[in-house]
């Protein structure tokens, strides 16, 4: 790659034109759960937070009606930061000159000018549009007076709180080596291999980092294979992908017999989203959010087509690696990320503990530098989903210059087919693996207490 494309497609400050594609989608700004005062204490006495997106300085809060406002960090009238602002219960007060603004950014008082001064209703905060959906706040921040797309129906946001669980946490590196970190079909047989396996039934359903402990769907030889197993013994995937109207269905093959295939299909959302399954009946929706160039959110979104989730627990969990307020991991660079040389040797092929897979990725995209140089790489056949993935994303950058809609959830007539979209990790017949595949995700989704959907593959 081309130094200047790398520039093109990492920089997404505003007037930049990768910034302008993401600004075209909903984008995730902080989690419900970081204005409760059980998690944040700071909470109970000021809901407000100063919020950093897309290299844009913000403020959220929440007004007395439960409004939630997300306006423009810096004063209107000379510059000060809103996010020390006086919680009024009706609106934010600067506490410079007192000027007052409301959850939507009208200028509600200037209490230094004089009596019958029209000032007030001249100024206007810019404030961005504000939905929750799954535990999670979204902000749109396309050019004012536009109107935002529509928001998907993916399963993530449709069922219901019982059954979906939304967590976050930052690295420090560019939007999207994170993003390419998760959307990689071929990392999982080495970056997350595991040297020895465990019984699996001694493996906790919801514990961090825990998915290629879990067993695959289907038997070998009456055997169920855990995920560790076949990540390690089969680490030459065949890889496909194809086109679907949100993004990229893609698809590895491991072979292991002439009658059996280990299947995994996973979903790329674009241009920012991976779906993939956790187990059998439970999926991760993870989307990565850039605070600016060289800092990333990911989050979360864990749902289950079985029973509830256990809220409490899978943050209790979580909370062991990453910590709060600001939901920042707890390795990193500064403690080389866990990294133990006798583990690499006799338990995981990454050295870096087997609790909580989600610090190899960490690893993996934080260890190529703050913004990866794409001009040094060397790319293979297994990268072929990675190339897709940045042809789509130019391809992106010169229809929004020319003045279009970007693709996939951006683009409103396309809103009826953001649904699912279906994942699938498993044991299949060799010669039948996309017919077994549809099979079980129908199974899964019509056995779900919150859906009778039948959503057809594709």
């Amino acid at each position: 790659m081309r130094a200047e494309q790398n520039e093109l497609i990492t920089r997404i400050g505003p007037g930049t034109p990768c910034g302008a594609v993401l600004r075209s989608y909903w984008q995730p700004v902080a989690l419900v759960d970081e204005f409760d005062p059980a998690l944040d204490p700071r909470m109970a006495e000021r809901a407000v937070k100063a919020v950093r997106i897309l290299g844009q300085d913000l403020v959220l809060f929440r007004d007395a009606q439960g409004a939630w406002g997300l306006l423009d960090r810096a004063c209107p009238h000379r510059g000060a930061d809103l996010s020390f602002g006086r919680h009024e219960g009706d609106g934010l007060r600067c506490p410079f000159h007192g000027w007052k603004f409301d959850a939507a950014g009208k200028c509600l008082d200037t209490p230094a000018e004089p009596a019958g001064s029209k000032l007030c209703e001249r100024v206007r905060q810019r404030s961005y549009p504000v939905l929750e959906k799954s535990g999670v706040l979204f902000g749109w921040f396309g050019e004012e007076g536009t109107q935002p797309p529509p928001f998907p129906a993916f399963d993530c946001f449709t069922a219901p709180a019982s059954h979906t669980f939304a967590f976050k946490g930052l690295w420090n590196c560019n939007w999207l080596q994170a993003v390419e970190v998760g959307i990689d079909p071929a990392h999982p047989s080495f970056l997350h291999r595991f040297l020895n396996d465990e019984p699996l039934e001694e493996i906790g359903r919801n514990a961090a980092g825990k998915q290629f402990r879990s067993a695959a769907a289907g038997e070998a030889d009456g055997e169920r294979w855990p995920m560790t197993r076949i990540m390690r013994e089969f680490h030459q995937p065949e890889i496909s992908f194809e086109p679907q109207p949100w993004g990229m269905q893609l698809t590895a093959l491991r072979p292991m017999t002439d009658a059996l295939t280990h299947v995994r299909v996973t979903q790329s959302i674009f241009p920012q989203t991976f779906v993939i399954p956790l187990s059998e009946t439970l999926t991760i929706t993870q989307m990565h959010v850039p605070v600016d160039d060289t800092h990333t959110y990911w989050y979360s979104f864990f749902t289950s087509f079985a029973e509830p989730v256990d809220k409490e627990a899978m943050r209790n969990q979580r909370l062991q690696y990453i910590e709060l307020p600001d939901y920042l991991p707890k390795s990193g660079r500064h403690n080389h990320w866990g990294f133990d040389a006798r583990e690499q040797r006799t338990q995981t092929y990454l050295g870096m503990g087997e609790d909580d897979i989600n610090v190899h990725d960490q690893w993996a995209v934080e260890s190529m530098g703050a913004i990866q140089d794409r001009t040094r790489e060397h790319l293979g056949t297994s990268d072929k989903v990675i190339m897709a993935n940045r042809r789509m994303l130019l391809k992106a950058i010169e229809t929004v210059q020319a003045g279009g809609v970007p693709p996939g959830c951006a683009d409103a007539s396309q809103a009826a087919a953001m649904t699912g979209p279906d994942t699938v990790d498993g044991i299949a017949p060799a010669g039948e693996w996309a017919t077994w595949w549809r099979e079980r995700t129908r199974a899964k989704r019509a056995g779900a207490p919150w859906t009778h959907r039948t959503t057809v593959a594709a």
